[in-house]
């Protein structure tokens, strides 16, 4: 089964920030791994890129779609919101999608899917 990136976007609620991750199919197989820098590498090239903010986390999804058909924006800065500083697609290569987050500081993380349309889910507490 195969799951192709359609949307993403960061939006600012009252107690959090959210990243969103959509798709034409049920959402992937994913983690999101939290690290103490916003540092990260892109791929294949393994060059590093340093993101604003001060914490990171990145986001993989196992889409199994040799390319992913998403022709969105692939770096997104937003200094006004609280936790969420900057997203970029560090990976689209052979199934595997990553994007990485800078983040203001370590907030607290939840993650969680919704349907119609599927959708990845990442919220970071504002408190």
């Amino acid at each position: 089964m195969t799951a192709n990136v359609t949307d993403v976007r960061v939006g600012q609620q009252t107690d959090y920030d959210r990243f969103v991750l959509q798709f034409d199919g049920a959402v992937p197989a994913y983690t999101a791994a939290r690290q103490a820098s916003p540092t990260f590498k892109m791929s294949p090239s393994n060059q590093p890129i340093t993101l604003s903010g001060t914490y990171g986390v990145l986001v993989t999804v196992q889409t199994a779609a040799e390319a992913n058909t998403y022709s969105g924006p692939t770096d997104i800065s937003h200094g006004e919101f609280r936790v969420i500083k900057e997203a970029r697609l560090t990976q689209d290569f052979e199934g595997s999608v990553s994007w990485a987050l800078g983040l203001d500081h370590a907030a607290c993380m939840r993650t969680f899917t919704l349907t119609g349309p599927s959708r990845l889910i990442v919220d970071f507490s504002v408190s």
